[in-house]
């Protein structure tokens, strides 16, 4: 197997919604942004798939020392192999793939956001960098188009949270801020548990669970009419691939926002046909 292989299985296997993105770019434009994606997979891997946290830490120290060896011409893992021919002609730097490691870092040092602005230092890391990126690879010729990037790897990562409640639960995780799940008086350990507490209201939970996703729903949605605002017109035609993710995460949003209740109990998703039709409405008519 060819490293351009590898990491082409690494992308199609995700099921992410970023593969339909990836569909509609020229050749060398879809190998970069395929290869860099499935470094970002290979390294969340790390944490998601791996129980002991002393092994995880060892597996991202090697990828600290994979992209020093990567930078410096050596790299050794299929992933590095199928990226580095891109990181010159595509502006991609060793901190960028630094950073992405640091923030799968936090989810091993830390399972609780305090607040709001906690929570968007480790969305910066790995979300906003890798909007970065992508924005540089799908054709960036604006300055001002890095902002709407990072704005709209905020919001992708919002989606991915209010989707991943109940999963990320069942890790131990709960990455909604601590003082907003105070606000709408919803307790960590009913999170947990996925319900309330034994012999607790059910219908009580119900309720103040679907006003914490409501807010949550609502702050996401308005991240992405930020960030489509922001995007310069000189780089539109450019960018359109993020505009595709941008259709397929906000519609799945809404479907969250009906009936939030399912993501304690299920992944929430569109079928790859409905992803490919969104996707390929922004590349034929431009419409989100």
């Amino acid at each position: 197997m060819t490293p351009e292989t590898y990491v082409q299985d690494k992308a199609a296997a995700s099921g992410s919604s970023f593969y339909y993105a990836f569909l509609f770019l020229p050749p060398e434009r879809r190998a970069a942004i395929t290869a860099f994606y499935a470094f970002c997979r290979e390294v969340d891997d790390v944490v998601d798939e791996t129980r002991d946290l002393g092994v995880a830490q060892t597996k991202l120290a090697w990828w600290r020392q994979e992209v020093g060896q990567a930078f410096n011409g050596t790299p050794n893992h299929p992933v590095t192999q199928a990226l580095m021919p891109h990181t010159q002609p595509f502006g991609i730097e060793a901190r960028h793939l630094l950073a992405v490691i640091d923030g799968c870092q936090m989810d091993l040092d830390q399972n609780r956001y305090l607040d709001f602005a906690n929570l968007q230092q480790y969305c910066h890391l790995v979300a906003g960098i890798v909007g970065e990126v992508a924005a540089r690879i799908f054709g960036q010729s604006q300055a001002e188009t890095t902002a709407f990037a990072h704005k709209l790897g905020l919001a992708f990562q919002l989606t991915n949270i209010t989707r991943d409640v109940g999963e990320d639960a069942a890790r131990g995780r709960i990455y909604l801020p601590v003082n907003e799940l105070q606000t709408f008086d919803v307790k960590a350990h009913e999170l947990l548990k996925r319900g309330p507490a034994p012999g607790g209201d059910a219908a009580d939970f119900e309720r103040r669970f679907k006003a914490l996703m409501a807010f949550q729903c609502q702050r996401a949605l308005q991240t992405y009419d930020e960030a489509l605002a922001m995007l310069p017109e000189g780089d539109r035609r450019a960018q359109k691939p993020g505009l595709m993710m941008a259709s397929i995460y906000r519609t799945l949003l809404r479907e969250i926002a009906e009936d939030p209740m399912l993501v304690l109990t299920q992944r929430v998703s569109l079928t790859p046909l409905r992803k490919f039709w969104l996707a390929w409405k922004v590349q034929a008519l431009g419409r989100l």
